[in-house]
């Protein structure tokens, strides 16, 4: 099938010679750039930003320019890789990203900073490729951490666990793919080797769908998974140790490239840190089983703690349910409603209002007890 057949693409007579069209352009970014065409600017691709300039393929090649324009006080509004922008002609003296067009998507994280905001790593993106590296203990919660996440953004997401050479055994292979598979229903998880091409075939298939964005943490063997699809070593890597298998985060900065299958990837820096960010949606859908099973439960609001008719306990107590995604779910939700509450005034009165009910039935049952004890 040809990109000029497909839902959204460049009209037939545009679409084969539009410089832009490996990096994503198609009908309906033309259709949104079409105010700023008016006015002289070039559409482009943000391929890299740092210092308070960014890195902008256009259809004249790649360009510098200054985001002094598009560098607001919100965090969330920040010009990032992968936006789609308006920048200034040839000609102007310094060159200048005057806007960006409206996200389809984008990936947000919560800072670790004590003002609650929002970080903002990756925008337009499809595929939220989520590297977990196969040199230790696998750490689930993690994984569903950035699961909630991609999910939220509204990329679709997958797990590759990289470094499979490690594990020549294919049994224990096969059970930890099992274990990463029952902590992200209906998400695929793949096996891959960048050092044997294991998987990796699989994997430039999904991403020459589209725009995918490439995370985990430090040492997951991004940048080494980066140049095994990009089939040549554009980004730099560290020698793993031998000890334990492990590399070092060498990637700085977020940078799109340009896939020689087709799409393009957006790799990221190691993330210690992975704090939701009003991802209740997210949550939900990482843990999809216990959203169903808490239809069940007899009451509609029921908290799975210790009500009666709980379908959601009845199913950890039968092993259906395992005991440790429950309590990754209420980990991650607290977190969630917490942030949000940080953030929004309205949930946060509504919390205040919700602790103080529980705070005063807990009274009353304290003092009926008192009463009975008398």
């Amino acid at each position: 099938m040809s990109f000029s057949s497909l839902p959204g693409s460049l009209s037939s007579s545009s679409a084969s010679v539009h410089p832009l069209q490996p990096y994503g352009w198609d009908a309906d970014w033309e259709a949104e750039f079409a105010p700023f065409a008016e006015q002289g600017l070039l559409p482009g691709r943000v391929v890299r930003v740092d210092r308070g300039q960014c890195d902008v393929v256009t259809a004249d090649g790649t360009l510098r320019a200054d985001t002094a324009f598009v560098t607001p006080n919100d965090p969330l509004r920040v010009v990032c890789t992968g936006d789609w922008v308006a920048v200034d002609p040839d000609g102007s003296t310094p060159r200048y990203v005057r806007t960006y067009l409206p996200r389809r998507t984008a990936f947000v994280r919560s800072t670790s900073s004590k003002r609650s905001e929002g970080q903002i790593l990756a925008a337009n993106v499809d595929h939220a490729i989520v590297a977990v590296p196969l040199t230790g203990d696998l750490d689930l919660g993690r994984i569903e951490r950035f699961l909630a996440l991609a999910w939220e953004s509204g990329a679709r997401p997958l797990v590759v666990l990289t470094k499979a050479d490690l594990v020549p055994d294919p049994v224990t292979l096969s059970y930890l793919v099992q274990d990463v598979e029952t902590a992200a229903p209906g998400v695929p998880v793949l096996a891959v080797s960048a050092a044997t091409g294991e998987g990796t075939d699989v994997l430039a298939a999904v991403a020459a769908g589209g725009t995918s964005v490439l995370l985990g943490q430090s040492g997951a063997g991004k940048s080494t998974l980066a140049n095994a699809l990009l089939g040549e070593d554009v980004m730099d890597v560290q020698v793993t140790r031998d000890v334990d298998g492990k590399g070092r985060h060498t990637t700085t900065t977020r940078n799109l490239l340009a896939l020689p299958g087709g799409g393009v990837l957006i790799d990221t820096p190691g993330l210690r840190g992975v704090g939701l960010w009003d991802a209740q949606t997210g949550v939900g859908q990482v843990f999809a089983e216990i959203a169903e099973l808490a239809s069940r439960c007899r009451f509609h609001d029921c908290a799975h703690t210790a009500e009666p008719g709980c379908a959601v306990l009845a199913a950890v107590d039968s092993g259906t349910l395992p005991e440790r995604r429950l309590d990754s779910y209420r980990k991650l939700m607290r977190e969630n409603q917490w942030i949000v509450a940080k953030t929004d005034a309205r949930m946060r009165a509504e919390l205040r209002r919700d602790w103080k009910r529980k705070g005063a039935e807990g009274k009353a049952a304290m003092e009926a007890k008192r009463g009975r004890w008398v």
